[in-house]
């Protein structure tokens, strides 16, 4: 089209406007092809394959009990049924639709293998999509893969096709060779509990590589999302020989002490090889749930209800309990029930599988807490002068990285884990008068990225120990600014992610975005530096100084970026966890 001379003019304007249309009539057309061809495509692949190709987790909990039930509350099981994940998730494509179904392949990889669409909601995918990273995600691979970033192929076949495990399983061989004495099936049509015909020895299974396909990830710009991979390799951990397994399957959470010995299965009674090295599914870890409780952790009497009757049940008002439904009988109370959860007696079996659920996300806390308290430590505080009334005090406390595997924190940096210093001070008549790592009014902590604080409504803790990755993009002028996602919102109001033009390992990082990391690498340890003021020493006597490190999965604010719901916030906020909490006394003198 011709220059116009006046910007602005009418002419102008109609005919960018003509060519703006013609370009989205075009679009949507190339769309509409592209999404025929999507979901031909999917139904291609729901033809080949179908839910009875790929054993589901509950049947392999009929010989495999123990092993299911760690498994159960992991964040594996988790990992597909996640709602900040799936927040998280479609944020992220909404942003950079070119992501697609790439962060799916690792959270729902029996789900992507079917062909499920990334965007299906929860409650219209299969079974096995909700059991996330599921037995077959491991035990039915037979590549060894490296930094296959998000990458790995799950063998189709019935429950009775061979698996893949870190023995030849002679002992299965015997249970075979005996099928009467064990009452197992093999094939189609025989009487007996089903299993697989064959194990095959998987050498990468019990190392470290085997971890790293879905643990050392980078997304379409070239930014690490999961880093594990990368420090473990450089970690003292590798060099002694000390796998991902040792200290995340071992007898104690987080450190390398040897294995449970148990039984590979027990089939109709019987143990099988009951001396065996059992590695614990629970797969330890920081991460925790904040799904409804009767859908998480995984429980095969919760498939009685679908997602959408579960979170219909509100469990946080008592429904199924004695108390609650004495009162709803007396009239005391008066509640409109859904239908599906009209009858008493189901909503008391539904609350069995609550309560039963809540029991063992309280054991995974106690899990997350063995995890975080042997992988670091607090010594402190250190007076750097004599506390004296109307003086200011400088001390420090610090914070080691006892891990000898990866940094602290590690994990999804994408995602965010927080960890940080709470520092409190209490004077001699029982008041707070300092304090930093507090709160806002969401529970966030009082950075830059506060709500709070960007309102003006709470002041900025300017002596925050936070050990949380950020990521810092280059804005408009030219300046770093620091950013929970490698998006740069300053130079286009729709960000377009593109991949650099050159090789990101020439730079080192992509350009205009690079990792802020402030973690603390294995056996390493840093300073948390803080100076009291003085108007917190008005009187002399005992002070006490107390201190704990936090832990959160998320942060609110980005939650709320991602479209959580209040619920979601509320649960993540709940189970926080509190790391070495201790405090000292010390005196404050008069001076002179």
């Amino acid at each position: 089209m011709k220059s116009c001379e006046k910007w602005f003019s009418s002419q102008c304007i109609s005919g960018y406007l003509k060519q703006f249309t013609g370009f989205v009539l075009a679009t949507l057309f190339v769309i509409s092809v592209n999404a025929n061809a999507s979901t031909a495509s999917s139904s291609a692949h729901q033809k080949v394959f179908s839910e009875d190709d790929f054993p589901s987790a509950t049947q392999c909990a009929g010989c495999h009990k123990k092993i299911y039930n760690e498994w159960s509350s992991s964040s594996h099981a988790y990992a597909g049924l996640s709602p900040m994940f799936h927040k998280f998730e479609q944020a992220i494509n909404s942003l950079a639709p070119t992501i697609d179904n790439f962060c799916v392949r690792c959270h729902q990889g029996v789900g992507a293998v079917l062909g499920e669409d990334r965007a299906t909601n929860t409650w219209d995918r299969s079974r096995l999509s909700r059991e996330g990273v599921t037995c077959i995600s491991c035990h039915r691979v037979k590549t060894a893969y490296g930094k296959a970033n998000g990458e790995r192929r799950i063998e189709p076949g019935s429950i009775f096709e061979p698996v893949y495990g870190n023995t030849d399983a002679k002992p299965l061989q015997q249970v075979i060779a005996d099928k009467d004495y064990f009452k197992v099936a093999t094939e189609k049509g025989e009487k007996g509990k089903k299993i697989h015909k064959k194990a095959i020895k998987m050498e990468q299974l019990n190392k470290s590589e085997m971890c790293m396909s879905c643990h050392q990830v980078a997304v379409n710009l070239g930014i690490k999302l999961e880093v594990v991979w990368d420090q473990y390799r450089s970690s003292p951990a590798h060099a002694e020989g000390v796998s991902c397994q040792d200290c995340h399957m071992g007898k104690v959470p987080g450190v390398k002490s040897g294995y449970e010995k148990a039984p590979v299965a027990v089939i109709n009674g019987k143990e099988i090889e009951p001396q065996r090295d059992h590695h614990n599914h629970s797969f330890y870890g920081p991460g925790y749930s904040i799904a409804h409780p009767g859908l998480f952790p995984q429980h095969p009497e919760g498939e009685r209800w679908t997602v959408q009757e579960w979170l219909a049940f509100d469990y946080r008002a008592g429904w199924g309990t004695e108390d609650f439904e004495a009162k709803v009988e007396e009239d005391l109370i008066s509640v409109k029930f859904p239908e599906v959860w009209e009858d008493a007696s189901d909503r008391e079996d539904a609350r069995a599988i609550v309560e039963e659920n809540q029991a063992k996300n309280k054991a995974r806390l106690e899990q997350r807490r063995q995890v975080m308290e042997n992988g670091s430590h607090i010594d402190g505080p250190f007076l750097e002068s004599t506390p004296t009334v109307g003086k200011p005090l400088s001390l420090h406390f610090v914070v080691k990285n006892k891990n000898d595997g990866h940094n602290i924190p590690s994990g999804s940096l994408g995602a965010q884990p927080e960890l940080w210093l709470n520092v409190a001070l209490i004077d001699s008549e029982g008041r707070y008068v300092w304090e930093s790592g507090y709160v806002d009014s969401h529970g966030d902590m009082a950075d830059l990225h506060s709500l709070d604080v960007r309102a003006g409504k709470l002041k900025a803790d300017e002596q925050l120990f936070n050990l949380q990755t950020k990521f810092l993009t280059t804005n408009v002028k030219g300046t770093d600014r620091e950013m929970y996602l490698p998006v740069n919102f300053d130079i286009d109001q729709l960000p377009m992610l593109r991949p650099a033009a050159q090789p990101v390992s020439v730079m080192n990082h992509p350009p205009l975005v690079r990792m802020e990391s402030r973690s603390i690498p294995p056996r390493g340890e840093r300073k948390a530096n803080y100076t009291i003021p003085a108007s917190a020493f008005s009187k002399p006597g005992t002070y006490k100084l107390s201190v704990r490190m936090r832990s959160r999965a998320e942060p609110i604010y980005f939650m709320k970026f991602v479209g959580a719901t209040i619920e979601m916030e509320q649960a993540m906020n709940e189970w926080m966890l509190d790391i070495h909490p201790y405090s000292v006394e010390f005196e404050v003198g008069k001076g002179e």
